[in-house]
């Protein structure tokens, strides 16, 4: 129970990796408050893993609303160790001319702004328990990918923010790292793979880029994620950490 009585708040934590997540941080003892904004995705999720957790319906685009759900969850459980800024989202699929100004600011205000908006409201909690912020980047973050530029762009962001937040709030004993995957079986990548010009093909390439020869399961990330909130991980900060198959290894397999 490497996480038992932890209180963490996740964002995007009702499908995907975030709901892996989600499982694996209350199998470990943890007590969860998921925010997102699909309400019959959390509402199922509640169904299965009910009280003591929390699942509270918010825009990550709403500043009113994600400070809303950290008072909330202070004044619930008195507590708040960690915040797992996990929410993104991947489309367009496009190169970055073809990219609209509205889909610009959708990617930057979900996979971006959420960050801080979480960070602004939540510090003061996490200060007072020395706790830890873990961020959900991508490996298309550190070395790109075509016709994804806008998600790529923010990825590669969240990266650069996490290093500079490990070193801000080091001397509070706030720990800060992210998790970067390359493919993961998600509702987010099929969706992707069907943006793509051959769709059909695109499950065999997303087993081929990996270099263990397949594309993993949210809960293969999710494991590492326990890892890094928990004290196991005490002197970790400012980690970018690759769970991905050694996609970013060597030469890349052709489709």
């Amino acid at each position: 129970m490497s996480l038992k009585d932890k209180i963490v708040l996740i964002t995007g934590g009702a499908s995907g990796i975030g709901q892996a997540c989600v499982e694996a941080y209350a199998q470990q003892g943890a007590i969860v408050a998921v925010l997102d904004k699909d309400e019959t995705a959390l509402q199922l999720l509640q169904s299965q893993l009910g009280s003591p957790h929390s699942f509270i319906l918010a825009d990550l685009k709403n500043s009113n609303a994600i400070r809303e759900a950290i008072q909330q969850v202070i004044k619930t459980y008195g507590h708040l160790h960690a915040i797992h800024n996990n929410a993104g989202i991947a489309s367009p699929s496009k190169p970055l001319h073809e990219t609209s100004e509205d889909e610009w600011e959708e990617i930057m205000d979900v996979n971006i702004r959420s960050i801080y908006y979480t960070t602004r409201f939540g510090f003061e909690a996490l200060k007072a328990v020395k706790g830890c912020i873990l961020n959900t980047s991508s490996m298309v973050g550190e070395i790109g990918q075509d016709n994804h530029a806008a998600y790529v762009a923010s990825k590669g962001a969240v990266s650069a923010l996490t290093k500079a937040m490990a070193l801000d709030y080091a001397p509070y004993g706030i720990r800060v790292n992210a998790v970067a995957p390359a493919g993961v079986w998600t509702p987010m990548l099929r969706k992707w793979s069907q943006e793509q010009p051959v769709p059909g093909k695109i499950e065999q390439y997303l087993n081929n880029i990996h270099a263990l020869g397949y594309c993993p399961e949210a809960n293969e990330i999710a494991d590492v994620c326990v890892f890094l909130l928990s004290d196991q991980a005490r002197f970790v900060t400012g980690c970018i950490m690759p769970v991905s198959g050694g996609a970013e290894l060597g030469y890349k397999h052709s489709m």
